[in-house]
């Protein structure tokens, strides 16, 4: 059948084809890591510019060690699976002044983020660009302590525009990728550290 069709027609064809598997294959994916991980994650991109993810975490932890993980901030490029790296850490007055450069897969050069992090009087962690190559970057972590204490309900928002001409719907797609990871990673760490403190 597929010998009578022109060049231009079996290419379309092939393409809905391979459109429709990786659909299945996205789908089925998502379906399988909300089971197997406590993550309700969103990642879209913003009409006015941008990237957004918004997240739901269950960490099997007290909000302490998650707080502990989060602002350990010289160990920061071990939360991801992208290579980064800290250039300076700066604190004072209770914020954190960081220097991060990121070398992403996705794109040919070293990203800088210079960032500030506190700590809200409301509680969580508020993260906002002070500069480097990003149009927008702001990052609020929100942690509710549930079953007495001995969890951790985290909310997460993050927004992000890169200085760049790499498409937001490809960065969404990377987004989502990389949180995922990032936020398992947290969960391990997490984990390993309520196990020494419990074995001391």
């Amino acid at each position: 059948m597929l010998a009578g069709l022109s060049p231009g027609l079996y290419n379309h064809t092939m393409l809905w084809r391979v459109m429709i598997v990786m659909g299945c294959f996205v789908f089925g994916w998502s379906v399988w890591s909300r089971a197997a991980e406590p993550v309700v994650l969103d990642v879209r991109t913003e009409p006015t510019g941008g990237v957004r993810a918004t997240a739901t975490i269950l960490f099997p932890v007290e909000p302490a060690i998650i707080q502990g993980i989060l602002t350990d901030y010289a160990h920061w490029p071990e939360l991801f699976d992208v290579r980064m790296r800290m250039a300076e850490i700066r604190e004072q007055d209770g914020k954190a002044f960081t220097d991060i450069r990121i070398d992403h897969a996705l794109l040919p050069v070293e990203l800088r983020l210079l960032s500030e992090t506190r700590t809200m009087p409301t509680g969580g962690l508020l993260t906002e660009l002070k500069g480097g190559d990003f149009k927008q970057y702001r990052r609020f972590w929100k942690l509710i302590p549930v079953d007495d204490g001995a969890h951790t309900r985290a909310e997460f928002e993050l927004l992000v525009e890169i200085d760049s001409n790499m498409p937001n719907w490809m960065v969404a797609l990377a987004m989502q990728r990389d949180l995922e990871t990032h936020f398992r990673i947290i969960k391990e760490k997490a984990l390993a550290q309520q196990e020494l403190q419990s074995g001391r």
